[in-house]
């Protein structure tokens, strides 16, 4: 069956996070009535899973990723690897690992954050799942890197998560093959790089995101994110492209079932 609009996909978003302790009920209502289908809850540290895979239960239209982010290095012990391949064998709601990249905005470790990122890269391969990349003041690092692993015949699936680099930077990561996403950071005034990319960004190789709690679209910034909100997200997204919003809708959501190979209940098997 096609995917009718309005139909989302919230790609990346968190909500383990204190934030939503007090009416997440009230949140999961919004995100209905605003048309959002499934959502990927991203992880930062292994210690979210078991929360996660909570949530998973809660709520039949989540599904979630595992790793470990490049700022929470210190959660990273010998045994991370082994952890977060048993999360993805025991559990089919995994649809990715990450999130993980570079952070070279928040800190400048960048050895210390290679020697996290790399074996998250070798267990994606190993499982057959997609990457959710975080990459902030790190494109040409993590160009350099992904680029030499290609060379080496490594196969790499994944997203660009909260886009915010520039177009020559997309058309990089985009001739690897990733995605691209675009968060509540898309609906600002000034990110005018941003605003490029989703002009220029393949039709196909584009996704929708909320990151929330963080990075809430205008005119919510400032303020709490939360999954509805994606909509306004799409809602930019269509306008800077000059599309419709059912057409970005579509796209982002058949995107997003390509990219993690989800399923919605109304497709048929």
């Amino acid at each position: 069956m096609a995917l009718q609009a309005p139909s989302l996909i919230d790609s990346h978003c968190h909500l383990v996070f204190r934030q939503f302790e007090d009416d997440l009920e009230v949140v999961a209502s919004r995100w209905r009535d605003a048309g959002v289908r499934l959502l990927l809850h991203a992880c930062v540290e292994p210690g979210e899973i078991p929360a996660i895979r909570a949530l998973a239960d809660r709520y039949p239209e989540l599904r979630y990723s595992v790793g470990v982010h490049p700022l929470d290095t210190g959660h990273w012990q010998s045994d991370t690897p082994a952890v977060l391949r048993e999360a993805v064998l025991a559990d089919e709601r995994v649809v990715a690992i990450g999130e993980l990249g570079l952070d070279l905005y928040r800190a400048d470790n960048l050895e210390e954050q290679l020697s996290l990122l790399v074996p998250q890269l070798d267990l994606a391969e190993e499982v057959d799942r997609p990457v959710i990349i975080h990459c902030r003041d790190a494109a040409a690092p993590m160009l350099e890197l992904l680029r030499c692993r290609r060379s080496e015949g490594r196969r790499l699936r994944g997203v660009m998560h909260c886009w915010s680099g520039t177009p020559e930077e997309m058309d990089g990561f985009l001739e690897l093959g990733l995605f691209i996403s675009f968060s509540g950071n898309v609906t600002y005034p000034s990110a005018r790089d941003t605003h490029a990319c989703a002009r220029l960004v393949p039709g196909d190789r584009y996704l929708i995101e909320t990151d929330c709690p963080f990075l809430a679209p205008v005119p919510r910034r400032g303020k709490r994110n939360e999954p509805s909100l994606v909509r306004l997200v799409a809602e930019r997204v269509a306008e800077l492209r000059q599309e419709s919003l059912e057409a970005v809708g579509h796209a982002s959501t058949a995107n997003a079932v390509s990219l993690f190979r989800l399923k919605l209940q109304d497709q048929e098997p």
